[in-house]
């Protein structure tokens, strides 16, 4: 009888380990084709513009070192904000053609956001600068 209970608990604990890898692979996934990556590719190439050319090299391999630490975040918060069915259905729309063609405008969105936020934020300074004076 006691082997009995443990290989069902063997069992249900490979089944939701089983669960988990397949819930966190969805999850990665997705970050992946909504975009999360092409945002950071857009951020590294206006990155490395700062860095002189004999030491980009080693920026990047230490920036490339960061991203599995700041992609966990991500995963995290999908694992924990919304359910694998949730996350099932979001790849399924990403990879309608619809999302398709979101994914494939994540980099020039993500350019269009840091030129418009850096305009907005040019323009905010001036209003905030005005009513600092009075």
């Amino acid at each position: 009888m006691k082997k009995l209970v443990l290989t069902i608990a063997f069992i249900a604990i490979t089944q939701i380990s089983f669960a988990q890898d397949a819930f966190k692979n969805d999850v990665k996934k997705l970050v992946e084709v909504s975009g999360g990556t092409a945002q950071i590719d857009v951020a590294k190439k206006q990155i490395i513009t700062m860095i002189p050319e004999a030491k980009q090299a080693e920026f990047l391999k230490e920036f490339d070192a960061t991203m599995p630490a700041y992609f966990q975040r991500f995963y995290d918060f999908y694992q924990k904000e919304y359910t694998h069915d949730d996350v099932k259905a979001m790849l399924k729309f990403y990879e309608s053609p619809v999302g398709k063609k979101i994914n494939s405008k994540a980099g020039p969105m993500a350019e269009m956001t840091i030129a418009a936020a850096q305009t907005w934020g040019t323009e905010l300074q001036a209003i905030i600068m005005k009513y600092m004076q009075q």
